[in-house]
């Protein structure tokens, strides 16, 4: 597979990506963080660099390495270092904690781990006390700030590559091709355990080198990248899609929207992509007015109901020329449809728009019978943006893509007589909390494993700002006394702040069907009436 852009450059696989860009756009800037800066030259440069020290440290073809730091210049060599060798990223969600974080190691059989503390949080002294034979302990990387528990610091780690020669780094660079997988994307799911998405080098490129172009990126933009590097949409519509095209990728570890708005005007940043809250703090900050945000000119929004006004506000109050919406997942590479330039702001609102080329929807009802126009049935996705599967789930990958290569999203969808796609209902019971996909089996799992919980059942509920949070209903343990602070301290200290419920309400049982099925549209309703 061989992506031929309109510019007619052949990228092969991601760090190739990075050789073309270093050839077309030479001393521009490819990256700036804080006060740093690198040209695409430069950038090259630190990806050989990155790619000899991950030879050093024994990363070879196939080796996966868990990623877990926050938006940075760093995170991107690492990445690419990793991958130059032959190795498969498996991105790890910052928010994590020790539990979760340890389960994607083991299950994705790590060989390393990279990371970087942040936000209070040094993962590999996490990892040591949880789980200390975990082998991905065995090589540890501090890719940015204190070493902490690390076995090596940045600097030693690039200086263990000396001792590779460069001409080793481009030869690994060079042995990769398309159809090597280029990370394990793990995702969360009604069964309770992440799973892990395969997907290769040429899966993304193909993917978001068409989205970006359809997106207008092009040579002499700046985007800052404020989705985190840990999803796709941080990693590969962000910094990715933007090396294709020339476009300055400005990295941000945690949004504040001050910042944010700060950085806008300064470095004349004109792309800026992510979920619904972003463009709402940004558009409501008091510091607003007195910032310039002409050079504002790409959007794309998505994740939860995207209302006109938003849409009007992000155009008038932010300039953005183009704003757009899509939908994906990560087993199809996060991309599946998506508006295109020129369509109303009731399309933008209402649907994610058509399919992307090369690729099929279809909408079917229960018996797996293709429906028309204007029918709600559940969304398949067939094409080259499909995962091969899950990390070493065979079960789970049967269960997921048919025989005929269909990818059963369990996202219930409609088309419209343009092809345009209105999401109807989230993947099953999925709730998405300021764009993160938050799952009740996984959560109630989790909630379970605190000692006073008998029982309990989340659903998602309405949230101004956030889109969406979570309410846990517990039936309590025979002799325990718990209350709703107890359990939202225990599950801040246990799992990722975007899963810990918002609301706690209490309950003798919790209502059940005759097949003892937990009737999660009662307890919907039971949290209207008392809302």
């Amino acid at each position: 597979m061989r992506l031929r852009l309109r510019y007619d450059e052949e990228f092969l696989t991601i760090p190739h990506v990075v050789t073309v860009a270093a050839e077309r756009f030479g001393d521009d800037i490819a990256l700036i963080d804080g006060d740093s800066r690198w040209s695409f030259r430069e950038l090259e440069q630190r990806m050989t660099q990155a790619v000899r020290a991950a030879i050093a440290l024994g990363v070879e073809k196939g080796d996966r390495v868990g990623l877990c730091a926050p938006n940075s210049a760093e995170w991107i060599f690492a990445a690419l270092g990793i991958q130059g060798a032959g190795g498969v990223v498996v991105p790890l969600n910052t928010r994590f904690k020790a539990g979760e974080i340890s389960y994607i190691l083991r299950k994705s059989g790590a060989k390393a781990v990279f990371a970087s503390p942040f936000l209070g949080s040094d993962y590999i002294a996490e990892l040591v006390k949880h789980d200390p034979d975990l082998p991905a302990l065995r090589r540890t990387v501090s890719i940015r700030g204190p070493q902490g528990a690390a076995e090596l610091s940045w600097a030693e780690f690039l200086r263990a590559g000396e001792a590779v020669p460069a001409a080793a780094a481009e030869e690994s660079i060079e042995r990769l091709t398309p159809d090597d997988i280029s990370d394990v994307m793990f995702t969360s799911g009604t069964t309770g355990h992440p799973k892990g998405v395969i997907l290769t080098h040429g899966q993304s490129l193909r993917a978001y080198g068409w989205m970006s172009e359809e997106y207008t990126f092009r040579r002499g933009d700046s985007f800052l990248v404020i989705p985190p590097f840990f999803h796709c949409f941080g990693y590969k519509a962000g910094w990715l899609a933007s090396l294709m095209h020339g476009v300055t990728v400005i990295p941000m570890a945690v949004f504040d929207p001050g910042q944010a708005l700060e950085i806008i005007g300064r470095e004349r940043v004109s792309i800026l992509l992510g979920p619904p809250t972003i463009f709402h703090d940004l558009i409501n900050h008091p510091d607003r007015p007195a910032h310039d945000l002409s050079s504002l000119r790409v959007s794309m929004t998505g994740g939860t109901t995207i209302p006109e006004s938003l849409i009007r506000a992000m155009k008038s109050e932010l300039s953005f020329d183009i704003v757009m919406s899509a939908y994906g997942l990560t087993e199809s590479s996060a991309l599946v449809t998506t508006t295109r330039i020129g369509d109303s702001e009731e399309t933008v609102a209402r649907t994610t728009g058509r399919v992307i080329p090369d690729v099929e929807v279809w909408i079917v009802d229960a018996e797996g019978r293709e429906l028309g126009t204007e029918q709600d049935g559940e969304i398949l996705v067939r094409g080259y943006n499909v995962t091969q599967g899950y990390w070493e789930d065979p079960e789970a990958t049967a269960a997921t893509i048919d025989a005929e290569g269909w990818l059963h999203t369990g996202d219930v969808g409609r088309l419209d007589s343009a092809g345009n796609l209105s999401i109807v209902d989230r993947k099953k019971e999925m709730y998405i909390v300021g764009g993160f996909n938050a799952y009740p089996a996984e959560i109630e799992k989790l909630l379970l494993t605190y000692e006073p919980i008998g029982q309990v059942a989340v659903i998602g509920v309405p949230d101004e700002r956030l889109g969406e949070v979570g309410c846990a209903f517990v039936v309590p343990k025979a002799g325990y006394e718990v209350g709703e602070k107890d359990i939202v301290e225990w599950a801040r200290e246990h799992m990722a702040n975007f899963k810990v419920p918002r609301h706690v309400r209490f309950s003798d049982q919790l209502p059940r069907n005759a097949s003892q099925k937990v009737l999660k549209d009662e307890l919907r309703a039971r949290f209207e009436a008392k809302a």
